[in-house]
């Protein structure tokens, strides 16, 4: 499966077809593009990304989340090029059983995008001046637990 694309992000109508008997829970993340970042206006962003590797590792991604969560079913797609305030420029859905997997799976599926796959994102600002960002703000599940401790001692 194409996991990148230069279209829109149609997520109502990926949700709709993603129906399965043994689905007690589906969980749709959309990463939507803010008009601000650290204080400063935003116009747009744009996406590259080494397509082949992307894609590839994508899809690597969703088959070990399947696994790991024991999912019925997951899709994550990114957007590339030119993407304005208010589209969405990731999607992640996941279904499970139980809605526990559902969430980990998807938060694990997203966290793990914006952290390994080469995807770069280009951000412009009002002033005229632009950056090329971290894609992740995030941490990686297996950091999360040291993470969190460092924030608690700092308290």
């Amino acid at each position: 499966m194409e996991h990148l694309q230069y279209t829109g992000l149609n997520y109502s109508k990926l949700f709709d077809g993603f129906r399965n008997p043994n689905s007690g829970a589906v969980v749709l993340f959309s990463g939507e593009v803010r008009n601000n970042n650290k204080g400063r206006e935003v116009t747009h962003l744009e996406y590259e990304a080494y397509e082949p590797m992307a894609n590839k590792m994508i899809d690597e991604i969703i088959r070990e989340a399947i696994s790991r969560f024991k999912l019925n079913q997951a899709v994550c797609l990114h957007r590339l090029g030119r993407v304005e305030i208010s589209e969405c420029a990731v999607v992640v859905i996941t279904g499970a059983g139980h809605r526990k997997e559902a969430y980990d799976a998807n938060r694990y599926i997203i966290d793990r995008v914006k952290n390994e796959v080469p995807i770069w994102k280009h951000e412009f600002f009002t002033d005229g001046t632009s950056e090329w960002g971290q894609n992740c703000d995030c941490v990686t599940h297996e950091d999360e637990h040291k993470h969190n401790h460092q924030h608690e001692k700092a308290k």
